[in-house]
């Protein structure tokens, strides 16, 4: 399997060592304020998962995103850990249309789909 966790692209950075993919303008109270929307508190666990996705969004073309090769990508990583079932657990909400609006990034197409219950 090929790693998608490959060469980093140029991208903005917060600012937040911690997070040093995140896109600009995005900080950690963002995502506090947008998790405790969404009825989460983010802890370890989500923060890593954040980091994740930003990275990911950082060494791809955002418009190229696929939400199954992100998927893969993030099952891949987290697989030590329980992979999607646990990325799941962490971001009920799915972790690419849940996990992207809490870490500041646009979800791919095909994300979300309230046509078919997706929970948004």
């Amino acid at each position: 399997m090929s790693n998608t966790w490959g060469q980093l692209s140029q991208s903005a950075s917060s600012g937040d060592p911690d997070f040093p993919h995140a896109p600009a303008g995005w900080g950690r109270a963002n995502a506090e304020n947008q998790a405790g929307e969404e009825g989460l508190e983010l802890e370890d666990d989500h923060w890593e998962a954040v980091r994740a996705l930003q990275e990911y969004y950082s060494r791809h073309d955002a418009t190229g995103i696929k939400v199954r090769e992100l998927l893969d990508a993030l099952d891949e990583k987290f697989h030590l850990k329980g992979g999607l079932k646990y990325l799941y657990s962490l971001f009920p909400g799915g972790p690419v249309a849940q996990g992207c609006r809490i870490a500041g990034l646009q979800a791919p197409a095909g994300s979300t789909d309230m046509g078919f219950g997706s929970v948004q």
